[in-house]
């Protein structure tokens, strides 16, 4: 708990968390959430119609890289960060299956700060198959075909709550 505490801080202290914004219908909307790129190349990332600038992983996140491969076995090069301001921030059901990530992309959600619920759902039928509270400190691995058929969402919530930082890692080829 220290040890999250700790990296939640910094991170939040960071300058550089960016909103941006999203075409729905040909209107644009902000994004619900701040966010930010890290990567261990100068490649940028493009979802969404959102082409994000890579930043140099900072120094305290070498030591989760390193945690996160002697716990998963992989090796991740890129992190998306995601700042949720307060429970009116969110993120919509989606599936992380942008080309760049490969097939069957291996994902870990590394949540700190206030505690979220991560729902998955089956793309064919939109039934919820999971539904987690993601804690401080608490890691999510998502591996096989869960982006092939499935989507997530971290939905809005009228709590009273604070800020929480969700930092997803990935491998891009």
């Amino acid at each position: 708990t220290e040890e999250a505490g700790n990296l939640f801080a910094w991170l939040e202290s960071m300058p550089g968390w960016q909103q941006d914004y999203i075409r729905i219908y040909g209107k644009s909307h902000p994004l619900p959430r701040l966010h930010r790129w890290f990567a261990n190349s100068n490649q940028p990332y493009k979802w969404s119609g959102i082409q994000m600038r890579p930043e140099p992983f900072p120094t305290a996140l070498h030591y989760v890289l390193q945690r996160l491969a002697d716990k998963s076995g992989v090796w991740f090069n890129t992190a998306l960060g995601n700042l949720y301001r307060s429970g009116k921030d969110s993120v919509s059901w989606h599936s992380d299956d942008e080309p760049d990530l490969g097939q069957d992309p291996v994902i870990a959600s590394l949540s700190l700060g206030a505690t979220r619920k991560f729902l998955i759902r089956k793309k064919d039928d939109h039934s919820v198959t999971a539904s987690y509270d993601l804690t401080h400190g608490s890691l999510l691995l998502m591996s096989g075909k869960t982006q092939a058929l499935c989507e997530h969402s971290v939905p809005k919530t009228t709590q009273n709550i604070g800020m929480r930082i969700n930092l997803t890692f990935r491998t891009v080829p």
